[in-house]
């Protein structure tokens, strides 16, 4: 009945026409999650009693399909971030407590309708790129039980390629949210450092953590993100955005050249990576060469400068205390802050600052870069026998990108020559450039792509598909008498509009029918509270010229507002102020204008 991959495109069609609920959903997970042989996937699952038990109290509180945006979706979440009712152990026994309250993400997620099936292994305290370094187990690659997971989000990655979780949370410092992504031919959302506020989540290196995404595709990835970001004043490195954007024509990719290409002999992963440059030069892109060593050099400064001390200071006195309780590895790397001083602190932040300085030399020659996610990947046998060096080729591409306030989103480049092991890739542009890089990344991955985690056959929905919205465009929620081939629509195409996407707004919104406007128009209105099943709308886009000259023709008691579409996303769109609402007839049961006109038919 369900696929291997619960996609959120598939697992909301299926939804929509009812041939599952939330609690078939759950059973599968259940299902799942027992017949897997890797048990290292998870440290705390989710009973199978509340899971049953979510389903229900979901379907009884909201019981209209899809009436949440992440309405049923099942979710997982790395140790190292709080859930509520289930410990924390950041992957080490004595260190476990158990918060009061959800992480600020994952209390935005569960108010979106998403499920915690677990909390998920990792590299303890969030210390290393490849998932070995945990008392709980190795999770294993979803394609062969002697490679490594990836780390340190080891466990949220295989839940997700496994078929458990339609996304998971991981946390990254170093490349831990997208070199675990590659390993289970998965998308790794990496925002901006601070666009997802870090409450409740257990630090590495406060400075640089960012909360990160595993998702089937970048268009799941995106809604994922929409709904958890958002400044959070809880947190001291919260950010609020500031949307930049990439250029929609000549864009330029820089690529690596000469001697920064370093695959430590891995050809197949080499291969793909130049097979990606191919399909994104396809795309239209203008491939650049640039120089990788001043971001290799920023790179080393975050294991092998003073950063590492940062580690230290996030447990430093359960460290004092339960230096024993540490992993080998990891309590070898956490220890030796020990020597560091502060001198040495202030020399690595001035040699970031002169290297991001250079950096900035290599961004005149290129928007975006694409990078091999990992060069390679090992068995859990070789990383055991040589933990830090081989644990050091995953980050050569990584470990720049929250130091020098980067946005990344890796996505799968194809499997080997035997069709047995998948290498992927990572674009990289500058902070709050988010949202334009998604529609690259996700075209890119569809050229490339082999299936979605470990279902190979599996076609990416055309319903996911990340638009591009140019840079000098402003998208419109719009609801009534503007609707393709309604009187207005003309106010739209005139000055250039086009239209995105037809979605549904969340459910918490009424629709009006307002008594004497001409052409007739309805007013939208918000009301917490209020669990509809989401009004039918379109959203276009309009050039920044036109947006304001639109708005100023705007009769009231119309206005524009941020209007939360179904995916969980804040576009701006018509609202109607609610005095003008007094007496006007509620139309919010058929769903949309359009349908409550073929009513009056």
């Amino acid at each position: 009945m369900l696929p291997i991959m619960l996609d959120l495109a598939t697992l909301k069609a299926l939804y929509a026409d009812r041939t599952v609920t939330p609690r078939d959903v759950m059973e599968a997970v259940i299902e799942r999650r027992a017949a897997w042989l890797d048990k290292a996937v998870f440290i705390t699952p989710t009973s199978d009693a509340d899971l049953r038990a979510a389903a229900e109290a979901l379907m009884t509180q909201h019981p209209e399909p899809n009436s949440l945006p992440l309405w049923g979706i099942p979710f997982a979440v790395k140790d190292n971030i709080d859930v509520a009712g289930l410990p924390t152990t950041a992957a080490c026994p004595a260190f476990a407590y158990h918060p009061a309250a959800d992480a600020t993400v994952v209390a935005r997620l569960r108010a979106a309708g998403a499920i915690v099936i677990g909390k998920t292994n990792l590299d303890q305290f969030a210390t290393g790129l490849n998932g070995t370094r945990s008392p709980y187990g190795a999770p294993r690659s979803v394609f062969d039980a002697d490679y490594v997971s990836g780390g340190s989000s080891s466990g949220s990655a295989v839940a997700v390629a496994a078929g458990f979780a339609s996304f998971s949370l991981g946390t990254d410092t170093a490349g831990s949210g997208r070199v675990p992504a590659m390993f289970n031919n998965l998308v790794g959302i990496k925002p901006t450092p601070g666009l997802l506020p870090n409450t409740g989540v257990v630090p590495a290196c406060r400075s640089v953590d960012c909360v990160t995404i595993f998702a089937a595709t970048v268009g799941d990835g995106v809604a994922i993100r929409q709904v958890a970001e958002g400044f959070d004043a809880a947190d001291p490195f919260s950010r609020r955005a500031r949307w930049a954007g990439l250029p929609v024509d000549n864009l330029r990719v820089g690529v690596l050249d000469g001697a920064e290409r370093e695959f430590f002999s891995n050809a197949e992963v080499e291969r793909l990576y130049d097979a990606a440059i191919a399909n994104i030069r396809a795309l239209g892109a203008t491939i650049v060469p640039f120089d990788y060593a001043p971001f290799r050099e920023a790179a080393a400064l975050l294991y092998e400068g003073p950063w590492v001390a940062e580690r230290l200071a996030a447990v430093e006195e359960f460290f004092a205390s339960n230096e024993a309780d540490f992993d080998p590895t990891v309590r070898a790397i956490i220890g030796g802050a020990k020597g560091k001083t502060a001198v040495e602190a202030f020399k690595g932040k001035y040699r970031l600052e002169e290297l991001r300085r250079i950096t900035e030399a290599e961004w005149t020659k290129a928007d975006v870069l694409l990078l091999p996610t990992s060069p390679t990947t090992y068995t859990v046998e070789a990383m055991r026998a040589d933990p830090i060096r081989l644990n050091s080729h995953f980050g050569r591409y990584t470990n720049f990108v929250n130091l020098l306030d980067c946005a990344a989103i890796a996505v799968p480049a194809g499997f080997d020559s035997a069709d047995h092991l998948p290498a992927g890739v990572t674009l990289v542009a500058p902070a709050f450039t988010d949202n334009a890089l998604a529609p690259l990344a996700d075209a890119l991955h569809r050229r490339g792509a082999r299936g979605m985690g470990r279902d190979k056959a599996a076609g990416l929905p055309e319903t996911s598909k990340v638009l591009p919205t140019a840079s000098d465009m402003v998208p419109i929620v719009v609801v009534g008498a503007h609707l393709t081939g309604m009187p207005l629509n003309k106010e739209l195409t005139g000055p250039g509009g086009r239209m995105l996407k037809a979605c549904r707004t969340a459910a918490n919104y009424r629709l009006f029918a307002l008594p004497g406007t001409v052409p007739p128009k309805p007013g939208m209105l918000q009301e917490p509270g209020f669990a509809g099943s989401g009004l039918a709308v379109e959203v276009w886009e309009l050039p920044a010229a036109a947006f304001g000259q639109f708005v100023a023709r705007i009769p009231a008691p119309l206005g524009i507002g941020k209007v939360t579409l179904d995916d969980g996303s804040q576009v701006s769109g018509f609202l109607c102020e609610a005095h003008a609402l007094a007496g006007a007839e509620d139309i919010t049961h058929h769903g949309g204008w359009r349908a409550y006109l073929a009513s009056r038919v």
